[in-house]
């Protein structure tokens, strides 16, 4: 396979549907003969790279790294430029594209957002966005990113594979892993209704400081950062990014009828949480294992990509990746705290507690 050109890739990516920085790697994997893993290494060395070389650098001119893919393309820029203070640009040319849809970047429009990644580095607009950082507690381990297989190990899964990576999106555990239904919400419903109802005892430190500790049997649990899965549900509609907060979201029980109606019409206009099939709670940090009762939990996902297994541990890190966005973009809040207080009072929540205010209150499709 030769790839001559950046136009070939990008016209490869449109036909085949596949994932800019997937073609890169599959060319990278048979060039040189290497496994995925030994491709994504290099890949992560040639960020450190430029890393190093920014910060020899005696210029005005300050390192910019770019990204040209979808979701799993910014879980690759989250953990090579994260909490390093360098800008990180973003062309947003994958099937997902829910983190670039969340900050209103271009979405498959290449040029229009290279215009914008130019302007934003000749005016130096950016707006600096929190990330979850995920590492493993003691038992727990991670997995290839690309396949969720096990990596091969000596003695100990979680001593020589632990997991530690940050995620600009969201960690979910179940949903991601509905393959070919995240296209059709209704289809989802249908699906995770039939779906384990999985076990998990989380330990949360609550927004007000406050730990909330409890079992948690449900098919999906999901920590937010941003509020789009799936190419456009906002499955975490009260999320902002930059808060320094994270959303626990979890599906209460297997709905009905009536409530799958309402969650379906909710699915795209920012009111899912208004139903009481999900439970939300605001959080700083928080801890989740196999609870006693209930299926094994599948393998952890954020950002597209596989991370691991639990036990685990997830912090949200406050403003800690730096995203080049047009100035039109910088010009305006992308998420106004104040609007999201007010989303949460019209669905009928407490903002600290994350109960419905009513109990009477079963949310609306309109």
């Amino acid at each position: 396979m030769a790839l001559d050109s950046m136009k070939e890739i990008f016209e490869r990516s449109a036909r085949e549907n596949i994932p800019f920085w997937e073609i890169v790697l599959q060319y990278d994997m048979e060039e040189r003969q290497v496994s995925r893993q030994a491709s994504m290494a290099k890949m992560l060395s040639t960020w450190q790279a430029i890393q190093d070389a920014a910060d020899s650098y005696t210029g005005t001119q300050r390192s910019v790294s770019g990204l040209v893919g979808g979701d799993g393309m910014i879980a690759l820029g989250a953990n090579a430029v994260g909490c390093s203070g360098k800008p990180l640009g973003i062309v947003a040319t994958g099937s997902g594209n829910d983190f670039a849809r969340g900050l209103k970047l271009p979405v498959n429009r290449i040029e229009t957002a290279v215009e914008g990644i130019v302007g934003a580095i000749v005016r130096g607009s950016h707006i600096d966005v929190d990330m979850g950082r995920v590492t493993s507690l003691d038992g727990g381990y991670a997995v290839d990113p690309s396949t969720g297989e096990e990596y091969e190990y000596q003695e100990s899964k979680s001593a020589e594979h632990p997991i530690d990576r940050y995620y600009a999106g969201m960690l979910s555990c179940g949903l991601e892993t509905v393959e070919g239904t995240m296209r059709y919400f209704a289809a989802v419903l249908v699906e995770l209704a039939h779906m384990k109802r999985y076990g998990y005892r989380i330990k949360a430190t609550l927004a007000d400081g406050t730990t909330d500790e409890r079992d948690i049997i449900t098919p999906l649990l999901t920590i937010a950062n941003s509020r789009h899965i799936g190419g456009g549900i906002e499955v975490s509609p009260y999320s902002c990014f930059s808060d320094g907060l994270l959303d626990l979201v979890w599906m209460d029980h297997v709905p009905n009828f009536g409530e799958c109606a309402v969650a379906i019409s909710n699915a795209y206009n920012g009111k899912l949480l208004a139903s009481k099939v999900f439970g939300w709670k605001r959080i700083r940090e928080i801890e989740v294992t196999r609870a006693a009762e209930g299926d094994e939990p599948p393998v952890l996902m954020a950002d597209g990509e596989y991370i691991g297994h639990l036990p685990f541990r997830v912090v949200a890190e406050d403003c800690a990746l730096r995203v080049l966005v047009p100035p039109a973009v910088a010009a305006r809040e992308v998420d106004s705290r104040q609007e999201v207080l007010d989303v949460i009072a019209r669905d009928g929540r407490d903002p600290v507690t994350g109960q419905f205010a009513c109990p009477d209150y079963i949310g609306s499709p309109h």
